[in-house]
């Protein structure tokens, strides 16, 4: 049999141990959470959406992992924020599958749907950095030609003086 103190060692030790794994895994799952904000991949519509929906499930079951975890070891804090974790994974699923089902508002124009439209009648996706392309060229071709304009209102006169000066050089007599 066991004394009374080396059982209070085992079970701190086991104490320590349960909370290092429930904190590893909870660190893990948190990671995956904040993953999702730079996810690299088109996740609209189609096996974009799938492959995300399946990451945000995923979320949820590490949270669940963690939470059954930090409960059988009675880890309090550990456990509230697996449950918070189980929470932010069930709401980013309903983000996404609510509009989608027709539960939330949306665009009647243009309604999300699990699956992408037709190719050619689809408009062309662009990227944000396209995008921002796209509108700097715009911005300075209208620059471009308002500075045009205001040169050449501006040079008007001097331009008036020069053909007058090149036309009185054609209509003057010539020297033999």
């Amino acid at each position: 049999m066991q004394s009374e103190e080396e059982r209070r060692v085992q079970e701190r030790a086991q104490q320590r141990a349960a909370r290092f794994g429930a904190g590893a895994r909870l660190i893990l799952v948190f990671a995956l959470g904040v993953a999702l904000a730079f996810w690299p991949y088109e996740n609209q519509c189609g096996s974009g959406l799938l492959g995300f929906l399946g990451v945000e499930t995923v979320i949820v079951v590490g949270g669940l992992w963690v939470a059954f975890t930090t409960w059988r070891y009675r880890l309090p804090r550990m456990h509230t924020l697996s449950l918070l974790i189980v929470l932010t994974g069930l709401i980013l699923i309903a983000a996404e599958v609510l509009p989608r089902v027709g539960y939330a508002t949306v665009d009647p124009k243009h309604p999300p749907s699990f699956s992408c439209p037709d190719a050619e009648s689809a408009p062309s996706r662009t990227t944000r950095v396209e995008q921002r392309v796209q509108l700097a060229t715009r911005s300075l071709e209208a620059r471009w030609q308002s500075r045009a304009a205001e040169l050449a209102k501006q040079f008007g006169p001097q331009r008036a003086a020069l053909a007058r000066i090149e036309r009185s050089e054609l209509l003057s007599p010539q020297a033999p």
